[in-house]
């Protein structure tokens, strides 16, 4: 039994290489697809984020395709060689998988430290995973105990009281540098996803009062518009809406930039001057960087946001402690459940064994005495049934204790050739 993570992060890659790799909802189902027909022994659920592209893979026979293949594949999704990001790529294997599932569950491996978002979009992409047959019994279990941990850092410390996502600090450090408030600033939301409504629920508590959104499916617009007070604006008027307004927060699931240069220079052109805050939260970029030196517009995408996150860990690192112990226990949880799923069938198979010998020899016996009272029939059962769990008493208790300490694949072997258990 095996449990593998394979991929990339912000810690590891930069935006650039993760929206290349990036999957969109469609891409996540047909990539588990080819997997599942590749490698229809090995669970495996992806996890596309704006800030990682995971891909968690689990096998009972452990015979998890090495890492080099999973890369592969991965690429392969995306037209691109190993060469272009192996090198920015992780790969780790239980117990060290689990423990970063939970960590990432929990926020905790998030650019901006306890960011409540992450538990769903972990959630969602087990979800897609299960729809396509892709999740069995192992990564069923890591993903519940993963859901268990998150939940348990959110109520049992502090790290997410003071709620800090990445859109509250995008507006909070970098669009007050612009502008002084929000209450007189025509906001356009591009997109209708959580991102759009979490940018939105913030922006109105700044202040926001007119807010436009525009995205490709109108009816999701009217679905977010209708929940968040918000304007609809079709599609096809986006450049128009651009020059209309001050803050833009972009966050679609576009593969390509959805803004270009040469778009936006004839915006700013009608613009009479007033600056332009552009919040990229898309992977890949809705803008293109190129934009970022226009003059009067000042665009941030989410690696501009890597120094302020890290002050953000840091006034939280005191909560980390206590975090990283109910991590620890929950990984050691599920550590222990996955190892019982291991030892539980020989143990059951073994007693199975014994019993069907027991039964055997003592038809024989009540065969030859047929003429014992039932009352001494039963001292003789009840004498078998103790004789046999004392010799069973010493193997069960080993491969138990072997169990708990994560050695017991080798006890579970030697136990096989010992009693002849296949």
């Amino acid at each position: 039994m095996e449990i593998c993570v394979v991929g990339c992060s912000h810690q590891t890659a930069p935006l650039a290489i993760r929206e290349k790799l990036a999957f969109s909802p469609e891409q996540t189902r047909a990539a588990l697809q080819l997997w599942e027909k590749r490698f229809p022994w090995v669970e495996a659920v992806l996890l596309s984020t704006c800030n990682r592209v995971e891909i968690y893979l689990a096998s009972e026979m452990a015979t998890i395709p090495p890492a080099t293949d999973v890369v592969d594949f991965l690429g392969e999704c995306h037209g691109l060689t190993r060469q272009d990001f192996a090198d920015l790529c992780f790969a780790l294997c239980t117990p060290q998988s689990l423990e970063h599932l939970f960590r990432v569950a929990a926020g905790l491996e998030s650019m901006v430290l306890g960011e409540p978002q992450i538990l769903f979009q972990v959630k969602q992409a087990y979800q897609w995973a299960t729809e396509m047959g892709t999740v069995g019994p192992l990564l069923h279990i890591v993903f519940q105990g993963a859901f268990r941990a998150a939940r348990r850092v959110a109520s049992e410390t502090e790290i997410q009281k003071r709620r800090v996502s990445i859109p509250s600090i995008a507006v909070s450090d970098f669009g007050r540098a612009v502008f002084e408030r929000f209450e007189d600033k025509l906001v356009l939301v591009i997109g209708a996803g959580k991102m759009a409504e979490e940018t939105i629920r913030y922006l109105r508590s700044e202040g926001a009062q007119q807010i436009v959104i525009i995205n490709r499916h109108l009816e999701r617009a009217h679905q977010l518009a209708e929940r968040c007070q918000g304007e609809v604006r079709p599609w096809e008027e986006l450049a128009a809406v651009l020059r209309e307004a001050d803050v833009v927060v972009s966050t679609t699931g576009a593969e390509q930039p959805i803004v270009t240069r040469e778009m936006l220079s004839r915006v700013i052109a009608a613009r009479l001057e007033r600056p332009l805050f552009v919040l990229d939260l898309a992977v890949p970029r809705d803008f293109e960087p190129a934009i970022a030196t226009m003059p009067g517009v000042y665009l941030y995408c989410l690696d501009d946001l890597m120094d302020v996150c890290q002050k953000n860990r840091e006034a939280r690192d005191k909560e980390l402690p206590r975090a990283d112990e109910i991590v620890a226990q929950e990984v050691g949880s599920v550590l222990a459940n996955l190892r019982q799923r291991t030892v539980g069938p020989v143990i059951q198979q073994l007693r199975k064994d014994w019993e069907s010998v027991k039964e055997q020899e003592l038809r024989r016996l009540f065969n030859k005495l047929s003429d014992l009272d039932p009352a001494i029939q039963a001292e003789i059962r009840l004498a078998f049934d103790r004789l046999i769990n004392k010799l069973l008493h010493p193997p069960l208790s080993s491969l138990r204790e072997y169990s708990q300490s994560g050695a017991h694949q080798e006890m579970i072997e030697a136990i096989r050739k010992l009693f002849r258990h296949s």
